[in-house]
């Protein structure tokens, strides 16, 4: 049985850029406002991390909760078109440029899978962006759990019938994946540092890249 390699999907393979999509629905009633924009869309990442460890619902949901709570608390209208323009935006992002090459190389040697706090269905425009046959796409749909919490890497392990010594989780995302991980002794975990961030030497053992592209050479593809 091959080792797999399995991905956070958004923002790791997929552009998931939430805050520029979010910015173009809001950018007028925030100027009107006077609101700050950083502040806003800082307070919208927050917000959106407790909307998934509070109890398992969908993700649909946890993104317009997440719009309307932040718009709440600047003092914004917020109207149901709102979450439906989010919705749509999420559907259409695309994969960062060096991805669909780096995880066909992968696919030689590994089988690989998505561990993504989405949906079913939601996660279809993705996959389908990506343009590479995953071996196992799964969601917190399937998981009844989002990451970071455990209940979402134990269903990783289940479905893919795999212990953490023949999983390497690739991920950008340092507090959804990279932190929790830190639990499974002998899982192999690289972090996908698109953006500089600082990291910990308190989460050692990791391994740290830039992007996809030096993904396949460190895995020896």
């Amino acid at each position: 049985m091959r080792k797999v390699v399995s991905f956070d999907c958004y923002r790791t393979l997929i552009n998931f850029d939430t805050k520029s999509a979010t910015h173009e629905i809001v950018k007028d009633r925030l100027a009107e406002a006077g609101v700050d924009a950083e502040q806003f869309h800082h307070d919208a990442y927050v917000m959106r991390f407790q909307g998934v460890v509070d109890g398992y619902r969908p993700y649909r949901e946890v993104v317009r909760r997440t719009l309307r709570s932040v718009m709440l608390l600047h003092g914004l209208e917020y109207q149901d078109e709102d979450g439906d323009a989010l919705i749509e935006a999420i559907k259409k992002f695309q994969p960062f440029r060096e991805v669909p090459e780096a995880l066909r190389r992968l696919k030689s040697a590994y089988d690989i899978a998505i561990l993504s706090n989405s949906e079913d269905d939601l996660i279809t425009y993705a996959v389908d962006a990506l343009g590479v046959e995953f071996d196992y796409v799964l969601t917190a749909e399937q998981a009844g759990a989002y990451k970071p919490l455990p209940e979402a890497f134990e269903y990783l392990m289940k479905a893919t019938e795999r212990g953490p010594e023949d999983i390497i989780h690739a991920a950008q995302g340092w507090e959804y994946d990279i932190m929790p991980t830190k639990r499974y002794a002998g899982m192999r975990r690289i972090w996908v540092n698109r953006y500089g961030f600082q990291g910990s030497d308190a989460f050692q053992p990791y391994e740290e890249i830039s992007d996809l592209s030096e993904l396949p050479g460190l895995l020896g593809v």
